[in-house]
């Protein structure tokens, strides 16, 4: 054995500093790396020297080619795949769910690789997915973000998955939901593997005031945080959970211990418009989102939120923001 290794309880020898493994999907979120990556870089020194003192990294790959991000700027792996004992933990950083295979079937024979040498794999943003295709996701809830929720369980059935947690990390395995989470993932690791201190000066030149836990919760969209009436958040909330349409809001009033009129006056009071008027917007910012992040034609994003056709679910979202989905999507399309 090395003399710059040690044993696990296990018995498996590892690197006495913090050694990560990233794998970088196509279209993979630069934001989520950088951020995890960052965090790493800033612990392993002092002062934002950016020496690997007391943590290593490497981008690990099938091949040296280029990889694009989502927005377009790309990152060149620094490693072909190695022992993946290497490393402490392997990440497999997500990105655009319309992308087909979005790693290589080395890739995955490299994952199941380090699953059986019992290297813990992380998914961030929406590297779960990739591990959960890859058969890597069954004893473990996936944290995802809110956006990605449906998709998750549509793909998956059978897995455990949440939205409203930043991240979960057990022995083997992490999932992230991405943004600046993974930062908050990444901090937890320092605090485990190198220090307290090393996480301080990490998270004060990120200029973050405070890690976020496991416990916390992801932020929503500002149509929620815009009410700090529980009955009210917690009426928003079922209502995204069915998104279709699907829920009376009798029985929404019912899920929340209110009767239909007591919730049509708490909404009235607090928002200034009725739960189903409420209702209908929740569904417009779902499909809003769904119009960005995917190539999903109109009918099935209608579909999606509730609408029988696409003219009606047209005339609902140009009346609630002013363009059709249409143009929504042709503009967000200019601006990435």
């Amino acid at each position: 054995m090395r003399p710059e290794q040690h044993r696990q309880a296990d018995g498996a020898a590892k690197p006495a500093r913090l050694k990560v493994g990233f794998v970088l999907a196509r279209s993979f979120t630069l934001s989520a790396f950088a951020l995890f990556i960052d965090t790493l870089r800033l612990a392993s020194d002092e002062q934002d020297r950016s020496g690997r003192v007391l943590a290593d990294w490497q981008v690990i790959g099938s091949t040296r080619h280029l990889i694009n991000s989502s927005c377009g700027v790309q990152v060149a792996p620094t490693s072909d795949f190695v022992d993946p004992t290497n490393f402490n933990y392997i990440v497999v950083v997500g990105g655009l769910l319309t992308v087909e295979n979005p790693v290589d079937q080395q890739t995955i024979t490299f994952l199941r690789q380090a699953d059986a040498k019992k290297v813990p794999l992380i998914g961030v943003c929406t590297g779960s997915f990739i591990l959960a295709a890859a058969g890597l996701m069954k004893r473990h809830e996936s944290c995802v973000s809110w956006l990605h929720y449906k998709e998750f369980r549509e793909r998956f059935p059978d897995l455990g998955v949440r939205s409203d947690r930043l991240f979960n990390l057990d022995r083997q395995r992490g999932s992230c939901a991405g943004g600046s989470s993974a930062a908050d993932m990444a901090a937890l690791l320092v605090r485990k593997y190198i220090s307290r201190d090393a996480e301080r000066n990490a998270l004060e030149v990120l200029q973050i005031e405070k890690a976020r836990t496991t416990a916390d919760i992801q932020p929503r969209r500002p149509l929620y945080d815009d009410y700090d009436d529980a009955r009210v958040k917690a009426a928003m909330i079922t209502m995204e959970q069915f998104v279709d349409g699907s829920i009376s809001i009798q029985k929404l009033a019912a899920m929340v211990g209110l009767s239909r009129r007591q919730l049509e006056r708490i909404f009235l009071d607090k928002t200034g418009m009725s739960p189903a008027k409420a209702y209908n917007r929740v569904r417009m910012e779902r499909a809003k989102s769904i119009l960005v992040q995917s190539k999903a034609p109109l009918i099935e994003i209608a579909l999606d939120v509730g609408f029988e056709n696409a003219s009606q679910f047209t005339r609902t979202f140009k009346r609630t923001f002013g363009q059709t989905p249409s143009q929504h999507r042709a503009a967000a399309s200019r601006v990435h």
